[in-house]
């Protein structure tokens, strides 16, 4: 209660120019054969887990246990809506016409209250439930030759909503979160761990990538870890080197020396252990973690979540100075256009500081 009656600082970086308004794990579940649509229906969506635990990509690589169950629950989605709407019959009764029906049901269902007039416009979630179907029926069709509904021109398409603005995060609300976790003066497991982390997340790493540290990640002498990409082994060899501040050094090294009191130390190599002696932080606890930090520190925690500081971390080094492709090195993009993305919130004040410190011309 005392929180909510004091005011609450944004934790967003502020532009100098008015600029134009933003646009607005567990295994496989085994196979049972059962009675009935329903039934017909849930053993489909099983087999599908099964084949794509079992499979690879199309670039080759094993799934992640995220992007099974994605799918997984597109599926399951699709299996109330059919059982809802009274359709006997399993999967393979869905033509194109019926995938059509279900996906117009989504977007007035869960697309249109969201949308800022009430009236439609933002097909965000649609196009995301209409994409990860086509794994369904992609099994379908190499596993019982159903026609594929993907490959019919009927099928109505629901595009991709315009990206919004990144979040640049300030100076001020990074220190003072930095302040929050102790300042590097903490003694307790979580409010060490917690310092970690903020460190870590000010080096540019994206969620998944912080979770997926192991120990053995960690080159603290040189001052460096390494990131294995995403959706990649832990024996592939594109690793990306991370070079780190002296002071995220610092606090690594002193989360380690309490991570090693851990019960699970021995046990686990993953870097983030949880709180109480629990196993590896998962992404529910890194969100809520950085929630509950932005708010101790006095700021509104709305619009915070970890990935704000990658485009944070972009944009600091941008203003430092640092080139683009030095900066698209350390993070593993391959397209200008991730790096004119990351920059993009505070693209007109660099540009202002740039062409202010050139000074008198004439």
């Amino acid at each position: 209660m005392a929180t909510a009656a004091r005011q609450l600082k944004s934790p967003l970086r502020a532009q100098k120019r008015v600029s134009a308004p933003a646009s607005t794990p567990t295994g496989p579940t085994p196979v049972r054969l059962l009675n009935g649509s329903q039934d017909a229906r849930t053993a489909l969506i099983a087999e599908l887990e099964l084949h794509l635990s079992t499979t690879t990509n199309r670039n080759g690589r094993p799934f992640q246990r995220r992007t099974i169950n994605a799918y997984k629950y597109a599926a399951t989605q699709l299996h109330h809506w059919m059982t809802a709407a009274g359709l006997e019959g399993d999967f393979t009764l869905v033509d194109v016409s019926v995938l059509n029906r279900y996906l117009r049901w989504y977007y007035e269902k869960h697309d249109v209250p969201k949308s800022q007039d009430g009236k439609g416009g933002y097909t965000g979630g649609t196009n995301t439930a209409q994409r990860n179907l086509r794994a369904l029926f992609s099994y379908l069709a190499e596993e019982y030759d159903h026609p594929n509904p993907y490959l019919n021109p009927k099928l109505q398409k629901y595009a991709t909503p315009p990206m919004g603005k990144p979040k640049t995060l300030s100076p001020e609300f990074v220190t003072d979160t930095l302040k929050a976790t102790g300042n590097g003066r903490a003694k307790d497991f979580q409010a060490v761990r917690n310092h970690a982390i903020i460190r870590v997340l000010t080096e540019g790493l994206r969620s998944d990538e912080l979770l997926n540290l192991r120990v053995q990640d960690l080159d603290l002498a040189n001052g460096t870890l390494i990131v294995v990409p995403l959706k990649m082994d832990r024996n592939s060899l594109d690793g990306r080197v991370i070079p780190l501040q002296p002071k995220t050094v610092k606090a690594l090294s002193r989360y380690l020396r309490m991570r090693a009191a851990h019960r699970r130390a021995a046990k686990d190599d993953w870097l983030w252990l949880g709180t109480r002696n629990r196993s590896r932080l998962l992404y529910q606890g890194l969100y809520a973690m950085v929630k509950k930090v932005a708010e101790d520190a006095g700021y509104d925690p709305s619009g915070i979540s970890p990935h704000c500081f990658c485009h944070t971390w972009c944009d600091d080094l941008k203003a430092e100075g640092v080139s683009g492709e030095h900066i698209m090195t350390i993070r593993g993009w391959k397209s200008p256009a991730m790096l004119r993305r990351y920059g993009g919130d505070m693209a007109s004040t660099r540009a202002i500081d740039a062409v202010k410190a050139v000074g008198d011309r004439y």
